[in-house]
């Protein structure tokens, strides 16, 4: 008999505030994603607590009341991890701690969690240490409250340093020490990067968990790991791809998520070289996703900041086989009809009106629509090629994709 393996989740309560900058509706998306993402991380939602406030309190993120409640609930059922859907400051962090006596973690300590759980390559861990440890750094008052005195004894007598100042120092020296090693290793990658050659570079981006690694299998006929969790993927992947007799590199590289933690973004920057480098984008979309156009959004801020917006991309929709629209019946008392009642077809239309034919409907999954998305890619490649070796372009004549489509079918 197989054995079967047994994942112990912990219990976890969600606590995040209605603002004037974001409404119920906007919380209860941001709390969904949170669950996901403690999901991913190995807890187990069993409530949530919301609360209406102008901005967040400046001492415990939410009301004396609403805490007293959280407290009672916790206490009760023995709840031992509070996930707060924002950052909070130091401050905040202590003063939750002493109230609620239980873990206490913001939405950017989760993800850097989560990061440190999926690095598998020396270069992604580093990345992931770096970021914890510039979390880490303001935060130290709050771990080390009860070691904040001088240290007695012999030798130790006089000004010395205090137990935070030691540990605030040595954090600092491995941010260093880390910083230098990245560098060291950003090195070796960009000559990893210069002996690839001339090929083309196609590059995957796009939100968490849209299918971006599923894709990469499917063309490069690859293993890479995919699974239905946030940041299954860390470490950058390329491939060598052939499409109608063309080669061309393809790279999967981390999936962005609103409310990045600025750390990741910084020690990240590097690993997404692979994206300012590349000739084209492949921006991949969850269209089943409610909310996939702030995900559009997100991603296009993240790819505006690291220099990687003026590329060329192409729109790839995916998951078009688990996309569904709300109906409004007769009897229905919904007066306005919004975008959650357009149909596929309705988004298709949308789509191509807004970026022409740099749209693309697929499902990775089940190969819906491959051999469209195949011949789109194959013909931006080439010009791509033909533009850099004019001299050598009767080498892929169109028919060569016609006979890559047999064989791939």
């Amino acid at each position: 008999m197989l054995e079967q393996k047994i994942i112990n989740y912990e219990k976890a309560i969600l606590i995040g505030i209605v603002t004037k900058h974001q409404n119920e509706e906007k919380l209860k998306e941001f709390l969904d994603e949170l669950e996901f993402l403690t999901y991913t991380a190995g807890g187990e939602v069993v409530k949530r607590f919301t609360q209406k406030m102008e901005m967040p309190n400046s001492k415990t993120f939410i009301g004396s009341g609403k805490m007293e409640e959280v407290r009672a609930y916790v206490e009760q059922h023995d709840i031992g991890t509070i996930v707060f859907d924002d950052e909070l400051t130091p401050a905040q962090l202590r003063n939750i701690e002493s109230i609620l006596k239980a873990k206490i973690i913001d939405r950017t300590n989760l993800i850097l969690d989560i990061f440190a759980q999926r690095a598998q390559t020396s270069y992604a861990r580093t990345q992931v240490e770096l970021a914890q440890y510039q979390y880490l750094l303001p935060r130290l008052k709050g771990l080390w409250t009860h070691l904040e005195r001088q240290k007695g004894g012999i030798g130790m007598r006089g000004p010395g340093e205090t137990e935070i100042e030691t540990d605030r120092r040595i954090v600092r020296d491995r941010i260093t020490l880390l910083k230098k090693k990245l560098l060291t290793i950003d090195k070796q990658m960009a000559t990893q990067r210069g002996n690839r050659g001339k090929l083309v570079r196609v590059a995957l981006v796009g939100y968490t968990n849209v299918g971006k690694s599923t894709l990469m299998n499917v063309i490069a006929k690859s293993d890479v790991f995919a699974e239905n969790k946030l940041f299954a993927t860390l470490d950058t992947t390329v491939r060598k791809v052939v499409i109608g007799n063309l080669p061309f590199l393809l790279t999967d590289t981390v999936g962005f998520i609103r409310k990045l933690p600025t750390q990741l973004v910084e020690s990240f920057k590097s690993t997404l070289d692979e994206v300012r480098e590349a000739d084209m984008l492949l921006h991949v979309v969850d269209i089943s996703h409610p909310q996939f156009e702030d995900h559009i959004a997100s991603v296009n801020a993240i790819l505006d900041e690291i220099k990687g917006a003026d590329k060329p991309t192409i729109m790839v929709f995916n998951k078009i086989d688990a996309y569904s629209h709300e109906t409004i019946d007769e009897d229905d008392l919904i007066t306005e009809r919004t975008k959650a009642h357009y149909t596929l077809e309705e988004w298709k239309q949308t789509w191509m009106s807004n970026v022409g034919d740099n749209a693309l409907f697929i499902s990775a999954i089940h190969k819906e629509n491959m051999e469209t998305f195949r011949k789109r890619v194959y013909k931006e490649v080439r010009d791509i090629h033909v533009t850099r070796f004019p001299y050598n372009n009767f080498l892929y004549p169109e028919e060569c994709i016609e006979d890559s489509m047999k064989d791939n079918n």
